[in-house]
């Protein structure tokens, strides 16, 4: 074991990281705010109560275009679909603003309403709070939408890097809440968006370069390249940060790519996978995408090729491209008609 995968160094590690990166996470994401001008930023903040307690929230609106209003199925006069975004930082860095440019683009290119959620993260919450409180977030949209202006019968979820890894596990507590109530009578929704069994009806889970795999040491992930963004130090950091106990790695809201968890996915939510070329955390995505067309599940999968771990923070034209198809499968996903049925696409 080295140094820093020991629990209490990693803690300390990890909170040295979240001072550090403060600064320069207001630098980056000022930046950020400039690119694709042509979308605006109309947000506003909100608060999710939860039992980890109050989880801040900013909603990007989208705007009024008739051509977005109907490809998304939205009228002038009906709310529009959400999509709820956990952001990237390993589970450790809070780094919410950073995804301003896709959250502006998902909203004015897909119709709807999205709410980029500012999470717990570890160590001061570890595993298991971050994946429940998010399950909580989602089932609150999906239950309030009246009140807020979006509707939460048209759901989908999604994030990068470690907040793919949220959505996954999302989608993964809401098939498990389903499948809990396979000895009581059917029932339908509770008019909250939510099922009988408390369970969000999740239209799309999509997954941009997730960590799906942290009981497999990072020394033990091979990437395309020499010298990939993620190292294994990094990797020491975050996961004993975020997990202590190395034997809970393998728990399904952690680790569903690890061939440990050979449970039937069968009825989770519809998948839009995105993997980068060079990519530590590449061939768990891969695996996983495989996994979730064995179930039905997988819509697509796309290898950004020539790319790392992070890319879209510096290569504004090749996240242009990406963010375009991940606005595509959320449009199609909360459109009502036929053609939205899973369906393979591997690159």
């Amino acid at each position: 074991m080295s140094f820093l995968a020991r629990p209490a160094m990693a803690s300390l590690a990890a909170r040295a990281m979240q001072r550090l990166t403060a600064l320069a996470d207001r630098r980056i994401a000022s930046s950020l705010l400039g690119r694709y001008p042509e979308y605006p930023r109309n947000t506003r903040e909100l608060t999710v109560p939860t039992s980890f307690g109050p989880a801040r929230a900013l909603v990007y609106l989208p705007g009024t275009d008739a051509a977005t209003d109907t490809a998304s199925g939205s009228t002038p006069d009906s709310a529009p679909p959400v999509h709820v975004n956990f952001h990237g930082g390993g589970y450790v860095l809070p780094p919410i603003e950073l995804d301003d440019p896709l959250c502006r683009f998902l909203a004015a290119e897909a119709g709807v309403a999205v709410v980029n959620v500012d999470y717990v993260v570890a160590p001061q919450h570890p595993f298991p709070a971050p994946p429940h409180q998010a399950y909580e977030i989602v089932r609150w949209v999906a239950g309030h939408g009246a009140e807020h202006g979006w509707d939460g019968d048209r759901l989908t979820v999604g994030g990068q890097s470690a907040g793919g890894g949220l959505a996954a596990a999302v989608a993964r507590q809401a098939l498990e809440a389903r499948r809990a109530r396979h000895d009581r009578p059917a029932a339908g929704e509770d008019g909250n968006g939510n099922g009988s069994d408390g369970a969000p009806s999740i239209a799309l889970q999509v997954l941009h370069y997730p960590p799906l795999d942290l009981a497999t040491d990072a020394r033990g992930k091979r990437a395309a390249i020499a010298k990939p963004m993620l190292r294994p130090w990094m990797a020491d950091v975050f996961d004993s940060a975020y997990v202590p106990d190395p034997r809970r790695r393998t728990d399904p809201l952690v680790s569903p790519a690890h061939p440990s968890d050979t449970a039937d996915l069968t009825g989770i939510a519809p998948a839009f996978v995105v993997t980068a070329e060079y990519d530590l955390l590449r061939a768990e995505g891969v695996r996983y995408a495989e996994r979730l067309r064995r179930a039905g599940a997988l819509l697509d999968h796309y290898d950004v090729p020539g790319v790392d771990h992070g890319y879209d923070q510096k290569d504004a034209e090749t996240a242009r491209g990406v963010y375009a198809l991940i606005a595509a499968h959320v449009r199609r996903a909360t459109t009502p008609g036929p053609g939205n049925t899973p369906r393979e696409n591997q690159p």
